[in-house]
């Protein structure tokens, strides 16, 4: 249960153990540099969602050394939703990345390679040195593109470390995100979020409430009298709403009202100019604004990635085309997809693949024994919501927007009250739970520990 921002290429929801190796794995897997065998299972992507699926394929005991292969060209995997915790100075970026190669347990095939094109018809994926390699079952898993270029100006400011301008969603940048925060002292501090998908659609105001609570602390902010403080917050979102889901959205609009945060609704940022002005557009044609900033934490838009978007496998937004409930795609029946690549209608979450991938692997264990899909998903995702230092909103919900609270269910607990028991889930047992199980196929979400 946990959001996750991104920003490596080619890898969904990418998170990264402190410890490294699986509690299976003797050695770590060694990269393939040439392919001309075949598999049983070919998995494209060992992000959350790849390395999650992979081992939960192999411990299901069908499959023999090499049947099962994974494709993916990082040297690094990395605990993406702890750059939120690193951005708020709770902890320290190299902690959360690993060798991928010492994450795959050596009975699977590791190319370290890119994927050139996909070949439905024949079964094969080409890779990115031009070897091919064929399945009889593909999971399509590389996460989304973070495509920093969709701002102008702002790689360049990112780059620049005098810049009071950073971004949780890079692993590059998300430690300047504390070190800007502690650098402002006065002026207007800008959190944006932009207009359509991304990663955790949570992330960018925890980031804010974090440096609102820091700022308060240090005496720069006061919630009380916003107006006469030295800081002011605004929150610039390409969204009419704080949050896609309406139970959580109008407790966080009280907060954002409550601690004085200015709320830029329908304000999507396009441009960063003279170092110290936003432009940003508005829908419907309207006239773009600006606004000046002494502190800005920009969030760049998201997509697929371009070997995905141009492939037989996407729907017309670029995703792979998979029904909603089975995660098989509509019109291969052999290949499936979950996470941030897959077209299902849910928020991009590590959280998702806790539920999506035990569906996804039983749907296709089935089909490689000949019978029609039996496992079915709900939609089910989860967004910690960092309201303060030492508390955290619980967002648990399913297709439609319906919450679908654990807690709640549990012990009759309202998951929209920001609690300090929800904030050590994010801050230590999800990163635990992440690096210790679910990557390593054993950890169920919602359901606990799988077999």
């Amino acid at each position: 249960m946990a959001c996750a921002p991104s920003a490596r290429p080619f890898i969904a929801l990418a998170a990264v153990p402190a410890r490294r190796g699986l509690a299976s794995v003797a050695a770590a897997a060694a990269p393939v540099t040439s392919a001309t065998s075949n598999h049983k299972v070919v998995l494209v992507g060992a992000g959350t969602a790849g390395l999650s699926i992979g081992h939960q394929l192999l411990r299901s005991g069908k499959f023999a050394q090499d049947d099962i292969a994974i494709v993916d060209p990082a040297t690094w995997h990395h605990y993406q939703p702890g750059w939120t915790l690193v951005g708020g100075g709770l902890k320290n970026k190299e902690e959360l990345q690993s060798r991928l190669d010492e994450m795959i347990d050596p009975n699977i095939k590791f190319y370290n390679d890119s994927v050139g094109k996909f070949a439905p018809e024949q079964n094969v994926v080409t890779l990115g040195n031009g070897d091919k390699i064929s399945y009889e079952q593909l999971v399509v898993v590389p996460g989304v593109h973070i495509d920093y270029s969709s701002i102008r100006g702002l790689p360049e400011a990112l780059a620049d470390r005098n810049s009071l301008v950073s971004t949780i969603y890079s692993y590059d940048h998300c430690d300047k995100v504390f070190r800007t925060i502690e650098a402002l002292q006065k002026g207007t501090a800008i959190f944006t979020q932009p207009a359509g998908v991304i990663k955790c659609a949570g992330a960018p105001q925890k980031i804010m409430w974090l440096a609102l609570d820091h700022w308060k602390q240090t005496g720069v902010y006061d919630p009380t009298n916003p107006s006469a403080s030295p800081v002011k917050v605004a929150f610039a979102t390409g969204l009419p709403v704080m949050f896609g889901v309406p139970k959580y959205s109008a407790k966080l609009d009280a907060l954002r009202q409550e601690r004085g945060v200015e709320g830029l609704f329908e304000r999507d940022l396009v441009s960063i100019d003279n170092g110290n002005t936003a432009t940003f557009a508005r829908p419907n044609g309207q006239e773009k604004v600006t606004r000046k900033f002494d502190f800005l934490h920009a969030v760049p838009k998201m997509g697929p990635h371009a070997f995905v978007k141009s492939s037989p496998l996407a729907n017309a937004a670029g995703y792979v085309d998979v029904d909603d409930a089975t995660t098989r795609h509509k019109k291969y029946a052999n290949i499936w997809s979950a996470g941030d690549a897959s077209s299902l209608p849910t928020s991009k979450t590590a959280a998702a693949i806790t539920a999506e991938a035990p569906v996804l692997v039983g749907n296709l264990l089935n089909a490689m024994e000949g019978k029609a899909p039996q496992e079915q998903y709900d939609g089910y995702t989860s967004c910690p919501l960092l309201t303060e230092y030492g508390k955290v909103m619980l967002a648990e919900f399913k297709y439609g927007g319906v919450p679908k609270e654990t807690f709640n269910d549990w012990f009759g607990i309202d998951q929209a009250e920001p609690r300090r028991a929800f904030y050590h889930l994010k801050k230590d047992f999800f990163p635990w739970v992440y690096r210790n199980n679910m990557v390593k196929g054993t950890w169920g979400g919602p359901k606990g520990w799988l077999n």
